[in-house]
């Protein structure tokens, strides 16, 4: 038989087979895998696993391999920061929730996320939410988000969990792609992905009141069907997202916006920080590339140094 990992709990998984019946499965053995990653977990939700049935009438049953990923997207492992942990594999897309306050997202947790899927080829958005929320003081950077993103080639869609009439794009995209949605606790993932999925009813949670902070109510990642077609991964809410196998010389391919400029550049292996002749900070002086995308296209290339 063969399937697809909607759950991974470490130890056993939950694997969807061809006629649309569900196994609880573990590992058989070491498995041999195609993909050159070392990671934490051998086998992640989207993976496309052969299977040997252990009991038919309680439905468990072995995973004895598993099939060459199409793509991957990994993190590093929140219990050992030497590791690589699979978020999730065989992804169509890849959908970043973020809010502008309570919780306030990071334009440095965005762009990493962003450089991430970028680095795997993986198309990302980035959905903000919590609109409802937004006071006066606040609006400008919304729009500013819209701007800075929107120039640079991603989607931004602003919506309201709590507001179906403002889904209504984000629920389009998701027709008969399997997507990845994460994001920080408390930005409101869960909420949207039981509007998405009438009747799922995932766990959320409120956001802490003293810390500002989101609580974690998703453990571990998960596969769910779309009505309509589709599929959705959720994943644990991230406090951080670091960057992982990115390569100082590569990190600027991973702007969009700046890859235009990148051949004209005066020289090869300019970095677009004091070299003469750089297009890229001529297009920042010129205001084709956002001035806070460069600023933070900076400040991760110095933290990419600093490992080294």
């Amino acid at each position: 038989m063969h399937g697809v990992v909607y759950k991974s709990t470490g130890s056993w998984y939950s694997v969807r087979d061809e006629a649309g019946r569900f196994w609880d499965a573990r590992v058989k053995g070491k498995l041999k895998i195609d993909d050159d990653i070392l990671s934490t977990n051998p086998i992640a939700v989207g993976d496309i696993v052969d299977l040997e049935a252990e009991n038919e009438a309680i439905k468990t049953a072995m995973v004895t391999g598993v099939k060459p990923r199409n793509n991957y997207i990994v993190r590093i492992s929140p219990h050992n920061r030497n590791q690589k942990h699979i978020i999730a594999s065989n992804i169509d897309q890849a959908l970043l929730v973020a809010s502008v306050a309570d919780p306030r997202t990071s334009t440095g947790f965005i762009d990493r996320y962003l450089i991430t899927a970028e680095a795997y080829h993986i198309p990302a958005a980035i959905i903000v939410n919590k609109t409802d929320l937004i006071k006066a003081k606040h609006s400008h950077i919304l729009s500013h988000w819209q701007d800075i993103y929107g120039k640079a080639g991603y989607k931004v869609f602003a919506v309201s969990a709590i507001d179906k009439k403002t889904l209504a794009d984000v629920t389009a995209v998701l027709k008969d792609k399997t997507t990845l949605i994460s994001g920080h606790s408390g930005v409101g993932k869960s909420t949207l992905i039981n509007q998405f999925i009438p009747g799922l009813d995932i766990k959320t949670n409120v956001v802490s009141g003293w810390s500002g902070k989101g609580q974690h109510t998703t453990t571990f990642a998960e596969m769910f069907e779309v009505p309509g077609g589709g599929r959705i991964i959720d994943t644990p809410g991230v406090k951080e997202f670091g960057l992982i196998d990115v390569e100082k010389d590569e990190l600027s391919h991973y702007f969009p916006e700046m890859r235009t400029y990148l051949n004209d550049c005066q020289f090869n292996n300019c970095r677009h920080l004091n070299e003469p002749g750089c297009a890229v900070k001529q297009a920042v002086a010129d205001k084709k590339i956002a001035e806070d995308r460069y600023v933070s296209y900076v400040a991760i290339l110095d933290s990419i140094e600093k490992k080294w």
